[in-house]
C-alpha cells in the first residue's frame, strides 16, 4: 500500500490534486461537488481523480452517485503515517 501511495499521491500528473482532496476528506467527508467548490476544481476533474482514489482503495463513497459522500479507506488509515509523510513532502 505504501508504494501504491506514493505513486499515486506524487508520481502522476494529478498527484497534487488528489493529495488536496485527501486531504481535505480527512477533515470532513464531501460529496464531489462540495470538493469541486472548495477547491475551487472543475466538477469533471474531481470527479477523475476521485475514481483513480477509489480504485486504488484510497477512499470510498457512502450514498448514491451523485450524492456519494467520500471518506478514506479504513485501509489507507492504516498508513496514515505515509500518507501524512506525502503531505508534508507536497508542501
Amino acid at each position: 500500500m505504501e508504494a501504491v501511495l506514493w505513486y499515486v499521491l506524487t508520481s502522476t500528473r494529478g498527484g497534487a490534486n488528489r493529495i488536496r482532496i485527501l486531504r481535505t476528506i480527512d477533515e470532513r467527508p464531501r460529496n464531489a461537488n462540495k470538493l469541486a467548490e472548495e477547491l475551487d476544481l472543475d466538477y469533471k476533474t474531481v470527479r477523475h481523480h476521485l475514481d483513480v482514489l477509489e480504485e486504488n482503495d484510497i477512499v470510498t463513497d457512502s450514498g448514491d452517485d451523485y450524492g456519494a459522500v467520500y471518506l478514506p479507506t479504513d485501509r489507507v488509515r492504516n498508513y496514515w503515517d505515509t500518507v501524512e509523510q506525502i503531505m508534508e513532502a507536497a508542501d
